[in-house]
Formats: C-alpha cells, structure tokens, sequence
C-alpha cells in the first residue's frame, strides 16, 4: 500500500473530468474528443529526474516533446478508434484525441541533455541535473 498525500485539486479535476463526460457526452457517457492531461509520475533517481507519461495507443511519430524556460511539455494525439461505427457505444472510456502535460522544472536540470525514449505506451523523459548544480565534497585542510 502507498501512502500518497491527499491533494484537494486532484479530486476537483476528477469531478471536473466526470461532469465533462455527462455534460458532453450525453446520457450514454459517451465521451467527446476533449483535450486532457495525460497522466505523468516524475521521479528523482540520482541526480536525475525521471519524467513517466503514459500515452496509450499514440505513434512515436505523433508525440512532442519540448522544453521551453525552465518547462517540459508533452502532446501528443492519438487517432480515433474505428472500430465501431456510428454511436453504438454503450460504454466508452478509452482515451482518444489530444493530450498534454506541462510541467515547472528546477533551474538545476540540464535541458541540453536531455533524453527521451517511448516503449509500450509509456514515454520516459531523462532530465539529467546540470554539473555546476551538483553538490561536491570539500577537502578540509587543518590550518
């Protein structure tokens, strides 16, 4: 079990997102191609910070990466599903359409090293933390 601090507007963008699907989508809860943050975990491994997306169902080619300031963004877009034509749907809640995230990173993070790879539906992004911001031990000589 994780112990994960409780954050008020978390709740309020889950409630947001759940009346978007009844005002938008009807009665059936069939969900219109509407923008939404695309789920991200941010991890410090080292004196790296480890940015998680998950992006089901989008092509390598339709994501974009940019950091811009002291910014990352991520978008990307993912095709409609054309499995089933018409509105037959009795129950839609895969995610199709755009997604985006931004996120403030610290001065710290050495942008021009940055890396970032795509596997599985999830694009890992590798922020490396700058030499110069990187702490170092001292030599104490007695005087």
């Amino acid at each position: 079990m994780t112990l994960e601090r409780w954050n008020p507007f978390a709740e309020m963008r889950r409630m947001d997102e759940a009346l978007n699907r009844i005002w938008h989508g009807g009665a059936s809860g069939v969900e219109t191609d509407i923008p939404w943050a695309a789920p991200v975990d941010v991890v410090r491994d080292g004196d790296d910070i480890i940015v998680r997306a998950s992006l089901p169902g989008v092509e390598v080619e339709n994501i974009d990466v940019t950091v811009e300031g002291e910014a990352l963004t991520i978008k990307a877009q993912s095709a409609a599903s054309s499995e089933s034509g018409g509105d037959g749907y009795l129950l839609k809640e895969r995610r199709t359409g755009s997604f985006h995230r931004s996120l403030a990173l610290p001065e710290s993070v050495d942008f021009g090293n940055a890396e970032s790879s795509y596997k599985d539906g999830v694009l890992t992004v590798k922020l490396p933390k700058r030499e110069s911001a990187k702490s170092r031990r001292l030599e104490v000589v007695a005087s």
